[in-house]
């Protein structure tokens, strides 16, 4: 018998506190308890995803391309590194000079079968 409870020490711990905790507790809790660590474990990884996306999404505004010479610089920086041309000056200017017909996304109908 002795080496039956050294062997099952776990099992019967585990089963000695279910035998406690449904009684006092009842299944109710068991379920709500098992359905928020579900939650836990599907939401946190989504919301970890989003908070990816933001930070990336905001990292990307932040990124400078000069038209000079086409060097990338991240923040506020007014002038390239490189160059040394007006980064902001160039992009007014880019932005200003732009036809509408420039700007605009040509799509092209298909049609779906």
């Amino acid at each position: 018998m002795n080496s039956f409870l050294k062997v099952n020490k776990n099992l019967i711990t585990y089963s000695l506190v279910l035998l406690i905790i449904i009684p006092i507790f009842g299944f109710n809790f068991l379920i709500t308890f098992l359905g928020n660590v579900l939650i836990i474990l599907f939401l946190v990884p989504v919301l970890i995803l989003i908070l990816a996306f933001i930070g990336f999404n905001s990292f990307k505004s932040k990124i400078n391309i000069c038209s000079n010479c086409g060097a990338i610089s991240l923040g506020l920086n007014e002038t390239c590194t490189s160059c040394g041309a007006d980064i902001k000056e160039n992009i007014k200017r880019n932005e200003l000079e732009k036809k509408p017909s420039e700007s605009t996304i040509e799509i092209k109908a298909e049609e779906i079968k």
